[in-house]
């Protein structure tokens, strides 16, 4: 692999002698630190391509924060004043209250919908962290939504909408009957539809004879309100994804990430991660994608602007319209709640959010010396290639704290093809339909402590484990998945551990 930018070595093959070593090697690795380091030309030919593990304790930087009891990812960066946490805290507050249907008395809480697929920003982003997905088939889904197209572009070179429903399936309305799950009475709006998913499930067997069983979604829609879906719609589950640090990932120097973009795969490594091209309502052009889970929105106003307007029905500057189509007339017909500005979120509201999401810290890794071996089968197996463990990150614009901290999110925040597996079929701007950007990993095992011991990994949330991740890999991740399941068990294992310590 080319030589990056940050803290990062290609995986060599093995040579003779390591083979020949296979069998004592990883007790050497285990032994203890000092052990580990006194050994390393038989553990390994390569020097550690990580930090100690005090570095990757604090996965933030100054931005890390203990981990809370109970657990949870909305708190803020240690960084901030006392003048500046009141802000932070009434931005949390914006996140969580939920939204009303208009017109009401509370005019800064009014506008909700009319059509939408939550109340809140973290009735999804469950205490800041992820979302859950059903088990049981036909639960309506909540912290989960679909996303539609059609094929073409949109104005923007973009995903183009489904002429009758837009850019996603709104599964709740304003009305009564929508809220209390009764049937429509005449004239009343209706959800858009009724939307749950079924888990077909199959066996894996390892070579060494293990089994385990993975799933996927069968996206199930029923009771659409304006008719069907056009024949050509494309759909894509997608699952919340975390909010935390997310204002140190908008901190990372373009420059960092460009470095590590090799679209042609110019050094034959297998590995071509690319930046999206996206629009960007403020400038009014095309920048490099960030932040989704196809890297479709490029910095932080406009990714949380897009969830007010999509997933709650709250216009802003950013994204002014309703979440209504021309085909649908009852939903324009509704009431709004705009403000003087014309919107329903002010501009001093969506600013009061972004800080929030921009300010969130990360919590502490749980790595220590029981975690080198599985970090050690995480290097070998080339995770860090789309993984990128580290970053040194720039100020921001009124959070010139975030800068110059060194940060181990394990993401290049890059699109990479994953395979037939995952693929959803849909496109987003250059992203193909089966194109993912990278997921961070950071604080990924304490979502368990969020969700009751529970993990919904990957865009559609279908992984329980990082080993249902791991072998749902392929594409430009085959050959670290194809690696992983030639480990014995153990190994395996340890891998998993490394992961959620992170």
């Amino acid at each position: 692999m080319k030589k990056r930018q940050v803290v990062i070595l290609s995986r060599q093959p093995k040579a003779v002698t390591d083979r020949m070593l296979s069998n004592f090697k990883p007790a050497l690795c285990r032994l203890s630190a000092f052990i580990l380091i006194a050994f390393s030309l038989g553990c390994t030919h390569e020097p550690e391509p990580w930090g100690t593990l005090a570095q990757e304790h604090k996965p933030a930087g100054e931005a890390t924060v203990a981990v809370p009891r109970p657990v949870r990812f909305d708190l803020p960066v240690p960084q901030l004043s006392d003048t500046q946490k009141p802000l932070f805290y009434a931005g949390r507050a914006l996140a969580q209250q939920p939204w009303v249907k208009a017109p009401t008395a509370t005019t800064q809480r009014d506008g909700l919908g009319p059509l939408f697929n939550a109340r809140s920003c973290l009735a999804c982003h469950l205490n800041g962290g992820r979302g859950e997905m059903p088990d049981k088939a036909g639960e309506s889904l909540f912290t989960a939504f679909v996303r539609i197209s059609v094929s073409g572009l949109d104005e923007h070179e973009g995903a183009n909408p489904e002429p009758v429903y837009g850019t996603q399936i709104q599964n709740q309305s304003v009305s009564l009957s929508s809220q209390l799950g009764i049937p429509p009475q005449p004239g009343e709006l209706q959800a858009e539809a009724h939307v749950s998913v079924r888990w077909l499930e199959e066996k894996f067997r390892y070579p060494d004879g293990h089994e385990t069983v993975l799933r996927k979604p069968e996206i199930v829609i029923r009771d659409l309100s304006n008719g069907p879906l056009q024949s050509d719609t494309m759909m894509s589950l997608r699952n919340a994804p975390g909010m935390y640090g997310m204002g140190l990932l908008a901190a990372i120097p373009e420059q960092s990430l460009d470095a590590l973009a090799d679209p042609q795969d110019k050094n034959s490594d297998g590995i071509s991660g690319r930046r999206n091209q996206v629009w960007d309502p403020v400038s009014q052009s095309i920048r490099a994608g960030r932040f989704g889970l196809k890297a479709n929105r490029p910095d932080l106003p406009v990714i949380v602007a897009a969830a007010f307007a999509h997933d709650i029905g709250i216009t802003n500057a950013l994204f002014p319209h309703q979440p209504c189509t021309q085909a649908q007339p009852l939903c324009l017909k509704q009431p709004d709640g705009n403000d003087e500005e014309g919107t329903e979120l002010s501009n001093n509201l969506l600013n009061m959010t972004v800080n929030f999401v921009r300010d969130s810290a990360v919590p502490a890794s749980r790595l220590g010396e029981q975690h080198i071996a599985g970090r050690q089968v995480f290097y070998d197996a080339g995770c860090q290639q789309c993984h990128q463990p580290s970053f040194v990150t720039a100020g921001l614009p009124g959070a010139e704290y975030l800068g110059q901290q060194t940060i181990w999110p394990y993401t290049d925040l890059l699109l990479h093809d994953m395979g037939p597996g995952l693929a959803d079929g849909r496109p987003d701007f250059l992203a193909t339909g089966s194109e993912w950007r990278t997921a961070p990993l950071w604080g990924l095992g304490l979502q368990r402590k969020v969700t009751g011991g529970r993990l919904s990994l990957l865009h559609d949330g279908r992984a329980r484990s990082v080993e249902e991740a791991v072998l749902w890999h392929g594409g430009e991740a085959a050959a670290a998945r194809n690696y992983f399941i030639q480990l014995p068990m153990v190994q395996r294992r340890e891998l998993e551990i490394f992961v959620e310590a992170l």
